[in-house]
């Protein structure tokens, strides 16, 4: 191919080695899970969900055994507050479930994104800044202490607006943080805003902290990936006061392998949609994800026994179509056409019935 010479690698590698992930094999138990079918997926679609669909589809999650759910971000635009304040006003939020929304680190979108909560008994603050190096230089026109400025007084008035909430209602805030583009920010800087913003939220092992790493734009390989996250979690301050999460984005075809060596390398939680709707290739598939572990004898912890509902659930409410080879749910994942193979899977389940 012509031009392959303009291209370069782009992320950065921890300054030493971190690689103690590869000593394990498989991942071990479930991550906390994290739906961002209602805003990655969403935003992704050609024809974006209704509202009547996006509650279907937030029962439908709920019913799946999702915990946290991001729905939306609910300063950005009218129909994203308008489903924030459906569930919470029609109070279809179970009480064992924490909602989710997203806001850039910028003032007058942390205010309204405060004004969207109200009356909601579970939320994580999902707040963010991008601090990779071609976004300082192109985007921002600042030097990463510019950057960790914009991070720390985002940080600041989210406690200030916390501390007036929980004055006047019972409601339970968690916070969480992303410095966007992780993958392609060194790894030395990405601690550090981390660092400077857990301090701005007073971050301690009652008071955790979700700190999201995510591959936006995916640049490298699943196990320079893991290696980057294991930097992180070894080198975090405070590592007991923080949750790692996960956001892999599919831009190599690598989003779920890169995802299962990450929690290899410690982290603790992922963020996905199902099927892996979203922008460009996608988000990590957990469908894919959970299922790998289902078959090596880990229980993924969310309910995916009827991957045909699912399936069919997912098409109506999104208007995509699950691709008849996807693994576990397509219709063709399991039509054998070479004979020995045929010949094999009618030996096997004759043995079935005989054991």
């Amino acid at each position: 191919m012509k031009n392959y010479d303009k291209y370069q690698v782009g992320y950065f590698p921890p300054p030493t080695p971190h690689n103690e992930w590869v000593k394990k094999d498989h991942i071990e138990k479930a991550p906390r899970w994290c739906s961002v079918d209602l805003r990655d997926g969403n935003q992704a679609l050609i024809v974006p969900m209704s509202l009547q669909e996006k509650v279907d589809f937030f029962k439908y999650l709920v019913s799946l055994g999702f915990k946290e759910i991001e729905v939306g971000f609910p300063s950005a635009s009218e129909t994203e507050y308008e489903i924030l304040r459906t569930l919470i006003e029609k109070n279809l939020i179970p009480d064992d479930v924490t909602i989710q929304v997203l806001v850039q680190s910028r003032e007058h979108l942390i205010r309204k994104t405060f004004e969207a909560i109200d009356g909601a008994k579970n939320v994580i603050i999902h707040f963010y800044n991008s601090t990779s190096t071609l976004q300082r230089k192109v985007v921002f026109k600042k030097d990463m202490d510019g950057v960790i400025d914009i991070a720390v007084k985002g940080a600041e008035l989210i406690k200030q607006l916390t501390d007036e909430l929980k004055s006047q209602k019972d409601v339970n805030i968690r916070y969480e943080y992303s410095p966007e583009s992780f993958s392609g920010t060194e790894m030395d800087n990405a601690v550090l805003i981390c660092e400077k913003v857990m301090e701005a939220l007073d971050i301690n092992e009652n008071n955790k902290i979700i700190l999201n790493l995510p591959a936006t734009v995916e640049g490298s390989t699943p196990n320079g990936h893991a290696d980057q996250i294991e930097y992180f979690c070894t080198h975090i301050t405070d590592r007991d006061s923080v949750i790692v999460s996960l956001h892999n984005h599919n831009d190599r075809g690598e989003g779920v392998a890169s995802c299962q060596l990450a929690l290899q390398a410690g982290a603790d939680r992922v963020e996905g949609t199902l099927f892996g709707n979203g922008e460009r290739t996608g988000n990590v598939d957990i469908v894919t994800l959970g299922m790998n572990m289902f078959s090596q004898g880990v229980d993924p912890e969310l309910d995916f026994s009827n991957l045909p509902e699912i399936t069919e659930v997912y098409e109506r409410v999104t208007r995509m179509h699950v691709y008849e080879r996807q693994p576990y749910s397509g219709q063709l994942v399991f039509a054998a056409f070479s004979g020995s193979h045929q010949d094999a899977i009618a030996k096997g389940m004759h043995w079935r019935e005989e054991k």
